[in-house]
């Protein structure tokens, strides 16, 4: 399969394609390496099965005991031989109608875990190749939007388990079973017309179903019309006050709401057609089953007891069926929320390791790009022959203007994607030849934008190595300068830092996110604009926590304001993805090119 594009979006399929998403579940109801599952599914299906032949046997019982019933008609206490035998009748038919009960419930018992342990192995599957993905892949998708995706998916395997399993496909059985045991017990008739009156009443439902659906679409389609504009009104109160617009807006919401009206009135309307429809084929069936027996009976083949069976046997299976046109809705929703989720697990990343790809070994941290190429859209280039050689514990800055493709350099060093052209190694080792996993440990972080966990600031620190001691996370924490602020703080390190830390000021989450990268203690640490977004109070006060973490290991220091960057070993000025000029401060100052132009507009900018 090609790796995925903005075009991989998972689209509704034929029936057919979805079964076969279904079926892929069957690993999951057959694990190899648990053989209690196994067992535990096998015997839930063989419960199934003989839940429905008790089922269809119990009524027999029942017809037996009115035929005794008329054939004793002078026998006057239950306790003659007469009595007991039509008392024996009765209880056989309760005890078996009890046993199905018992026969579900075990069933329950036996597979609850089976299905449980299904929906959570899919579920963690599916989020673990999420996170195989490529970083391409999620800036082109909503987060939101794949959550859904696996929210349904797993949801929609509960569903078809107890609707196909344990609701429709036993019906169908029922249905298999009852139709045998007429024609052996009675005649071939009585079996032709159950069987041909169920068929008729599923064609008849699915077929009215599907009409259905669209007056339901244009429903929640109206639905979700009014309810939006419900809450754009609302959202935009003083708007609507300041221009006296109430009754404007009323106007739009009752309009919308109007449309659902009509909508609503029509879907209940075709729901009634359906249910008149589905009404009308069950009782016909029935009506054409009684005149036969009745006929049986007039003519001496069949008793009165034979009728109460065929009528009590029709009604059990009719029951299940009363919900098939919701069933059927929803099990064909569900196997395309599956078929989705499923989509997701096809779809192969971008970036994969090779197959003889090592862990690279321990690094110094030396860095060289050479003749690199790189683009994000096949026509239009980002780095252009991009050459550059970074010493172990060296400093290299690189600078430039907006779009010059200075942030892409760590996206590639990181590998979340692979060059078009030339080659990146790390202490000599080709970064395609190693693996993904191994690459980004030595590798430290401090980005321009830092995004933390909705959870404690202790975790958040501890992010990069959960194993770390509190010792180990306070003395981090003194290195980026934040401790003190931490522990006075009334929780301390169990203090939340609320969604994307946004209980924390910009300058307190870059000590959080310096914190972290040192408790990672890499070889090789990027600093990615990390003061751009501060202002210059802030930017100075933890300039010397960035010193401190950038203190004998290589780094990487993508800059915006070049100030920080003075006393850097070595500084690249790209523009349009090519390197403009290499050197120190001092040396590209007196060269008057792009660094001293880029200078001289930042000292202009200093009020």
């Amino acid at each position: 399969m090609p790796p995925q594009s903005k075009h991989d979006t998972p689209s509704e399929q034929s029936l057919g394609y979805q079964l076969k998403s279904f079926f892929r579940l069957w690993p999951y109801l057959w694990p190899k390496d648990k053989l209690g599952f196994k067992v535990r599914t096998f015997l839930a299906l063989i419960l199934t099965i003989a839940g429905q032949f008790i089922l269809v046997g119990a009524p027999f019982f029942l017809g037996r005991s009115v035929d005794a019933v008329k054939n004793s008609e002078g026998v006057t206490s239950v306790f003659s031989q007469a009595g007991l035998m039509i008392t024996a009748l009765i209880l056989g038919y309760g005890g078996l109608r009890f046993v199905s009960i018992l026969i579900s419930e075990m069933r329950e018992y036996l597979f609850t875990p089976v299905g449980q342990f299904a929906q959570r192995s899919v579920a963690t599957a599916t989020f673990a190749h999420l996170h195989k993905l490529s970083l391409r892949y999620h800036l082109e998708k909503r987060t939101g939007g794949l959550s859904r995706v696996i929210e349904r998916g797993i949801r929609s395997i509960d569903f078809l388990f107890r609707f196909l399993l344990f609701n429709i496909g036993p019906t169908l059985l029922q249905l298999a079973i009852a139709g045998v045991a007429f024609w052996v017990a009675y005649s071939w008739e009585f079996a032709a017309i159950a069987v041909s009156t169920v068929i008729l009443y599923i064609w008849f439902t699915v077929t009215t179903t599907e009409w259905r659906l669209k007056f339901r679409r244009t429903m929640n389609a109206k639905d979700t019309d009014a309810n939006a504009k419900a809450i754009d009104s609302l959202l935009n109160y003083e708007t609507v006050k300041y221009f006296s617009a109430e009754g404007f807006e009323t106007g739009r919401y009752d309009h919308a709401m109007e449309g659902y009206q009509q909508a609503a009135i029509k879907s209940r309307s075709s729901l009634a057609t359906v249910n008149i429809g589905q009404s009308f084929l069950m009782n016909f069936g029935l009506i054409a089953m009684m005149l036969l027996a009745a006929q049986f009976i007039l003519t001496g083949r069949m008793t009165i007891g034979a009728m109460t069976t065929i009528t009590l046997v029709m009604m059990q299976v009719y029951r299940p069926l009363n919900i098939l046109g919701f069933a059927y809705r929803e099990i064909k929703q569900a196997l395309t929320d599956m078929e989705k989720m499923f989509a997701l697990l096809d779809l192969q990343p971008e970036v994969k390791d090779k197959p003889d790809a090592i862990a690279i070994a321990p690094a110094g941290g030396a860095i060289s790009f050479e003749d690199v190429d790189f683009h994000y859209e096949a026509d239009r280039s980002i780095l252009k022959n991009v050459s550059f050689d970074v010493k172990p514990g060296d400093t290299i800055a690189v600078v430039g203007p907006t779009g010059a493709g200075k942030s892409t350099l760590s996206r590639i060093l990181f590998r979340f994607y692979d060059i078009a052209g030339g080659k990146v190694t790390v202490d000599g080792q080709d970064i395609q030849d190693v693996t993904q996993e191994s690459l980004r440990k030595i590798i430290g972080i401090v980005p321009q934008d830092t995004v933390l966990f909705n959870d404690t600031i202790g975790y958040n620190i501890a992010y990069a190595n959960p194993d770390a001691s509190e010792a180990e996370i306070a003395a981090v924490a003194s290195a980026a300068q934040i401790h003190d602020f931490i522990m006075s703080l009334p929780e301390g390190y169990e203090t939340k830092v609320g969604e994307r830390g946004l209980k924390l000021s910009g300058g307190e989450k870059q000590r959080v996110a310096i914190a972290r990268a040192l408790l990672k203690d890499p070889a090789i640490l990027i600093l990615d604009e990390a003061t751009s977004a501060l202002d210059s109070v802030t930017e100075h006060s933890i300039q010397d926590a960035l010193d401190a973490a950038a203190r004998n290991r290589t780094t990487l220091v993508i800059a915006h304001r070049l100030s920080t960057i003075v006393g850097a070993d070595k500084i690249i000025a790209l523009r349009d993805g090519q390197v403009a000029e290499i050197g120190t401060h001092s040396e590209l100052l007196a060269k008057e090119g792009l660094y001293a132009e880029l200078w001289s507009q930042q000292e202009l900018e200093v009020p």
